[in-house]
């Protein structure tokens, strides 16, 4: 059988508060070790490998090395630092410094590609193996607007065919989610790659309050004459952000129809 290359993901959970003072074993349970029962940060660090597939085992690497991997190497070091001088407040800045301090210990043939830090459910950073100096932050925002699929040149029994009951006309509505990701150095000074304050002003004053409540047909000129699938507002989503958060770079734009939906552009 020949030898094949594979990415592995694994994920750790855990707290950045004390741990608690009783002897727990150090496995990955799914509500995550160490924990805590302090008001205190629950995150999540993933950690992708890449590498040939042992023809024996079936494995790349085995999970409970990776599990290893994190826990003695970078759980101590994020809660140095969550409890240094910044207080947690530069997570893009620390996590590319953690990249050093991880991936010398992968053990090998696999190597690390990816390191992603999520901090709340929205919000998460990510720093790579081609450019660990670089980090990408990803976001999440949301609005709620309704649309109608339909085609001006197409008959009625033919939009039917194609769009089936999105054709309806009076519309539909859907809870829309926008995941941007953006990518740059973090700053010296202030470890981040943007403002979370201004990168939310951004979002909100292009996107959410333009589309937010609205009837995307009827109410938003960009689809005066744009059939707005969800392919059509991830595409007008990305022009209007694009270049807007220098110095860092818009790299995707994810939209999500429904939870089993999404479109994604990255510029091309």
């Amino acid at each position: 059988m020949p030898v094949m290359q594979m990415r592995l993901m694994r994920e750790i959970r855990f707290s950045l508060g004390p741990e608690s003072p009783e002897s727990r074993p150090m496995g990955n349970s799914w509500s995550g070790v160490p924990g805590s029962d302090a008001l205190v940060p629950h995150v999540i660090l993933r950690a992708i490998v890449t590498g040939p597939v042992d023809p024996r085992t079936g494995y790349l690497c085995n999970i409970t090395v990776i599990d290893r991997l994190l826990r003695d190497h970078a759980i101590q070091w994020l809660r140095r630092e969550s409890a240094g001088p910044t207080r947690g407040g530069c997570v893009a800045g620390a996590l590319r410094h953690l990249w050093p301090v991880v991936e010398p210990h992968t053990p090998r043939p696999a190597s690390l590609v990816t390191l992603t830090l999520c901090v709340t459910p929205h919000l998460s950073f990510t720093v790579n193996r081609g450019d660990p100096h670089m980090v990408s932050m990803t976001y999440a925002f949301e609005f709620s607007a309704a649309h109608r699929l339909y085609c001006e040149d197409m008959s009625a029994e033919e939009n039917q065919r194609t769009f089936g009951p999105c054709t309806n006309p009076n519309g539909h509505g859907h809870n829309y989610v926008v995941s941007i990701t953006l990518t740059g150095d973090p700053d010296p000074r202030t470890g981040t790659i943007i403002d979370l304050g201004a990168c939310e002003r951004i979002v909100n004053a292009a996107v959410i309050d333009r589309f937010d409540h609205k009837h995307l047909n009827m109410d938003c000129p960009e689809f005066s004459t744009l059939n707005p699938s969800v392919e059509n507002i991830t595409r007008v989503v990305y022009d209007k952000l694009d270049g807007a958060f220098a110095p860092a770079t818009l790299t995707r734009v994810r939209v999500y129809e429904t939870p089993k939906t999404y479109a994604e552009y990255t510029g091309e």
